[in-house]
């Protein structure tokens, strides 16, 4: 079996950052991994899955009480043993901040916008709904009025239906009227409504640490299936932390040359050489009350537009 130096020093970086955010780590993981392969895992095996990463068993035990206090996991005592799965709240959590990472590119744009204008609301629920609609990639673009051009409309709807606010709020859809989609006035717009400049920078960033890392891989054979599962967890967080400020606008409203673009592509291309090697490594060492994880559903080998 190959090991890789770039992976190894990949690893090393991780493990010496301060502080260690060992439940953004197992976020990712569950996301990633676990998600898939029936949500469930034995705590046992996840620590010390995530040992070499440089979580020791004191921060993994902390971190997934903060996940389980929170409403992500639930916990299932058989014996001595501790289970934790994803709860449903949790489940549909995942699947809507990661679905985001594993999507097409850019998928055709019908040059619409969703518009949620929220002056009925009171100052402290407006910003919550703030909060919530950033995440999801809308930008302010007037006093309580906040819009994005691609929405994602059943994670709008279900926002708006946990805050309670569908009644208070007005959702509206618009569209460009005697001008193109992408005119001098709507780049303006967007230029002041999304940081892009902060986030061109740090997808650049991305690019120049996981580039040498597909040469590597392109070169190599029979890479350890350790090695993979580090590479692939360690890609897909990065990624996914730059994703959480990526507005994900249509490729027409954004600039030329987008990294973002470059990014996306870097990141399906090496996850594509190494998910199996890391399934492999899952199933050697992650178990569950009935024995190993069960294989990925089906929908797992159709991200990323087809593994």
């Amino acid at each position: 079996m190959t090991r890789l130096r770039c992976i190894e020093e990949l690893v090393q970086e991780f493990q010496e950052q301060r502080p260690i955010r060992g439940g953004s780590l197992i976020i990712t993981i569950f996301g990633d991994a676990i998600a898939p392969r029936g949500g469930t895992v034995w705590l046992g095996s996840l620590i010390n899955l995530l040992e070499p990463l440089g979580l020791n068993q004191r921060l993994v035990r902390t971190s997934i009480f903060r996940l389980t206090k929170d409403g992500w996991l639930t916990s299932n005592q058989i014996g001595r043993r501790s289970y934790y799965t994803l709860t449903d709240s949790g489940r549909r959590r995942f699947e809507s901040a990661f679905r985001r990472i594993y999507a097409e590119l850019y998928p055709e744009w019908d040059g619409k916008w969703d518009m949620i204008i929220a002056t009925q609301l009171d100052n402290e629920l407006r910003k919550v709904l703030k909060k919530e609609l950033e995440w999801q990639g809308f930008g302010n673009i007037a006093p309580s009025i906040m819009a994005h051009p691609m929405a994602d409309q059943q994670e709008l709807y279900n926002t708006l239906q946990e805050l309670c606010v569908q009644a208070e709020v007005i959702h509206m859809r618009s569209e460009m009227v005697g001008t193109t989609q992408t005119s001098a006035a709507l780049k303006q717009l967007v230029h002041e409504c999304w940081n892009l400049q902060q986030l061109a920078e740090d997808y650049k960033q991305f690019l120049d640490r996981f580039r040498p890392i597909l040469r590597a891989l392109e070169s190599a054979e029979n890479l350890e299936p350790e090695q993979c599962f580090q590479l692939r967890t360690l890609l897909i967080h990065h990624y996914r932390r730059l994703l959480l400020r990526d507005p994900l606008l249509p490729e027409k409203l954004l600039p030329a040359d987008w990294a973002g673009t470059s990014a996306r592509v870097l990141c399906r291309n090496i996850y594509r050489r190494i998910y199996a090697g890391a399934d492999q490594w899952l199933a050697a060492t992650q178990e569950t009350a009935d024995g190993p994880l069960p294989e990925p559903a089906p929908r797992f080998y159709k991200r990323f537009g087809g593994l």
